[in-house]
């Protein structure tokens, strides 16, 4: 998505409702901001999901732990839900 946002005079720009919603943002989320030559890229500053699909699968990427993978799967779920309904 391009589009044209105005900068106010204190500096602020406001991202479009689409954006925040597509990207799940809501009022007090964090976002990281980079810069380079002429280029500004905003992402969200969220943790980083200990589980993650790869080619289909889902696969651990915390420490060891004695727990079930199930288990895991459920601990992730209720943390995601949570942190989506804020």
């Amino acid at each position: 998505m391009t589009t044209r946002i105005p900068i106010d005079k204190a500096g602020r720009v406001v991202l479009p409702k689409p954006v925040r919603d597509r990207m799940r943002l809501s009022p007090g989320d964090h976002l990281v901001l980079e810069s380079e030559e002429e280029r500004i890229t905003l992402r969200p500053d969220r943790a980083r999901a200990t589980l993650r699909k790869k080619r289909g699968i889902w696969v651990y990427h915390g420490s060891p732990s004695d727990v079930s993978i199930s288990e895991l799967i459920g601990r992730e779920r209720d943390k995601r839900s949570r942190e989506i309904q804020g």
